[in-house]
């Protein structure tokens, strides 16, 4: 198979689909793999470094997307970048569909298989290729809370931890999956005072006993909600629905209840986002004030951190990319029901369920399309 890794043109991302040693793996399996000139220039990753390793190093994006039959990406692609696509081509990246009416078009105009790393699952019900850049984006949430905290970023001008003598600064923390729990990680580290809600006891049981007293465990309710969102200093929106619209946890009422410096953090703004306020920001141009409460949404956290989450996201993806070019995407998508969970387009139909219901569009169960 021909195995085609553009640049990423989304702002201010610099993370790349595969890395040169991901390339050498695929080129000893016996496939060809084309790269677009400076991919992975950003985080180091030369021109050379894949020429070595057997990569075909080419001048433009068109390039690709015309020879490859499998583009393998980070970020999900730009208008300019689904018309590229053609029938029957595999694209593997991040899609986030559910709020994306506009891509969700283009990909069944182009008529291309596209898996969504964002819903390929595991025997454990768990998002492994999700996984690494939520651990990325739940760390990060903290390291920017503490940022938009500041006086410069209109923030209350607290430090997270307090110090001798001044109280350490109120978190509340919506979700405890994935980035909940990196981002509670790196909270109680720095000693703040966190607080983090979620609907599942089982899981708030686990961090009780992980963390004890040093983290405060709550039942999100709306009015419980309300009652902490107008008392925290800042909040993280961690909270997720696999492959559908996140859920609004936050109205623009509660936000108002809040006192003026307080921080927005919603890490959830891929999927549409968890606080009625959010609207994408960039790393360029990352907040925002409503009410005077600080709004931090940047669409591609992760990319802020670029080198380690391009081998973090790597390690999870490369089995999969090794899959479908052995394979060919037929036998690999029937052979693994967790990776076929993760195509939400298939040559013209919408194939995931959840955003199907976000979009209100028909859909076919991927499973049908194999029998």
């Amino acid at each position: 198979m021909l195995i085609g890794v553009p640049k990423e043109i989304k702002s201010q991302e610099f993370r790349v689909g595969l890395t040169p040693s991901s390339v050498g793996e695929l080129i000893h399996s016996g496939h060809q793999v084309i790269v677009e000139k400076n991919a992975g220039s950003g985080i180091g990753l030369d021109d050379e470094s894949y020429r070595r390793v057997g990569a075909v190093v080419v001048d433009t994006a068109e390039e690709i997307f015309t020879q490859a039959d499998m583009i393998v990406k980070v970020k999900e692609p730009q208008p300019n970048e689904c018309r590229l696509l053609r029938p029957g081509q595999i694209l593997f990246t991040y899609l986030h569909l559910a709020p994306d009416t506009v891509q969700t078009e283009l990909l069944l105009e182009s008529g291309c298989i596209a898996i969504a790393y964002e819903t390929v699952s595991d025997h454990h019900g768990r998002l492994p290729l999700l996984s690494p850049m939520s651990e990325v984006a739940g760390r990060m949430s903290i390291q920017a809370a503490a940022k938009c905290l500041e006086m410069v970023s209109g923030g209350k001008g607290l430090l997270l931890g307090g110090v001798v003598g001044v109280p350490p600064t109120k978190i509340l923390i919506l979700g405890g999956g994935v980035v909940g729990s990196n981002a509670l990680r790196v909270a109680v580290g720095m000693e703040a005072d966190v607080t983090l809600m979620d609907v599942s006891l089982d899981r708030m049981r686990e961090i009780d006993t992980l963390y004890g007293a040093n983290v405060k465990t709550v039942y999100p309710t709306k009015d419980i909600i309300a009652e902490y969102i107008s008392k925290a200093d800042v909040v993280i929106g961690a909270v997720l629905l696999p492959g559908a619209a996140a859920p609004r946890l936050v109205t623009r009422e509660m936000v108002g209840t809040m006192s003026k410096g307080s921080v927005l953090i919603d890490v959830a703004i891929d999927q549409g986002g968890c606080f009625e306020t959010s609207q994408p920001t960039t790393h360029e141009k990352p907040v925002y004030l409503v009410d005077g409460v600080v709004h931090y949404c940047v669409a591609n956290m992760p990319a802020g951190v670029a080198k380690t989450s391009t081998y973090a996201l790597n390690n999870a993806t490369l089995p999969f990319v090794l899959s479908l070019a052995n394979k060919g995407h037929i036998k690999a998508l029937q052979e693994n029901v967790h990776l076929l969970n993760g195509l939400n387009i298939y040559e013209g139909q919408l194939t995931c369920e959840a955003v199907a219901r976000a979009q209100h569009k028909a859909y076919t169960k991927a499973s049908t399309i194999f029998e």
